[in-house]
């Protein structure tokens, strides 16, 4: 029985509710007319990892791919400009946007200009776009060694740990139906941090607790 169709919806359905959350930020921002208590650095660099993966996901084919970081890259994109606009640090805001885009601009052309089409070119970049969404996925485990430390899992969101448990599985389900590992290895450690998020929720009792701000949310 082929399964890629339903995983295919699956991956769509999920992770583009994952990217929504922000949304919430979004009418925050709106309402107080501020950024404050909102990070802004996980808009960006979730920005270019949709962009690095629409990229692969455009070389490869994959409507799948495609659809989901193009609509990632769309949300990221609205959330950038909406911190630009009520943030009262524009000008660290605008710098750390410049680099962002010169990484970029630099990534591109090396894709582009450097490298031929064809199996390298695929491969580099599936294994760019991997290990880049690898640290954001383990970037948080700091902050979980001093939730084990103090008890307190205010900071954690229930929902959003869910929802990051069904769409890293989705994802690695997803690879193995492609036999395409640069989409299985970047999304399982997704499943595992949401594991031990779900002991803590366990262990600590916070499974009442109140959504924390936006974070980085991947393919």
């Amino acid at each position: 029985m082929d399964y890629l169709p339903f995983l295919s919806w699956a991956c769509i359905v999920f992770t583009v509710g994952m990217f929504s959350t922000g949304l919430t930020d979004l009418k925050k921002m709106r309402e107080t007319k501020s950024t404050d208590n909102i990070q802004f650095l996980p808009f960006l660099t979730t920005c270019l990892n949709n962009i690095g993966w629409l990229y692969y996901g455009i070389l490869k084919r994959d409507r799948t791919i495609v659809l989901v970081n193009t609509i990632g890259a769309l949300l990221q994109i609205l959330y950038i400009v909406m911190y630009l606009l009520y943030t009262k640090q524009k000008r660290q805001v605008t710098m750390q946007t410049l680099v962002a885009g010169s990484v970029l601009f630099c990534g591109w052309c090396y894709f582009t200009v450097f490298l031929k089409e064809g199996t390298s070119q695929l491969d580099q970049l599936g294994l760019t776009c991997s290990v880049v969404t690898v640290s954001m996925y383990l970037s948080p485990l700091a902050d979980l060694v001093g939730i084990v430390r103090s008890g307190n899992v205010q900071c954690l969101s229930f929902p959003l740990t869910v929802a990051t448990f069904f769409t890293s599985t989705s994802w690695v389900l997803y690879g193995l139906q492609l036999v395409d590992y640069y989409i299985v290895v970047p999304n399982t450690p997704g499943i595992v941090t949401s594991l031990i998020r779900f002991y803590l929720f366990w262990k600590f009792g916070g499974f009442s607790q109140s959504s924390p701000s936006y974070k980085p949310l991947h393919m």
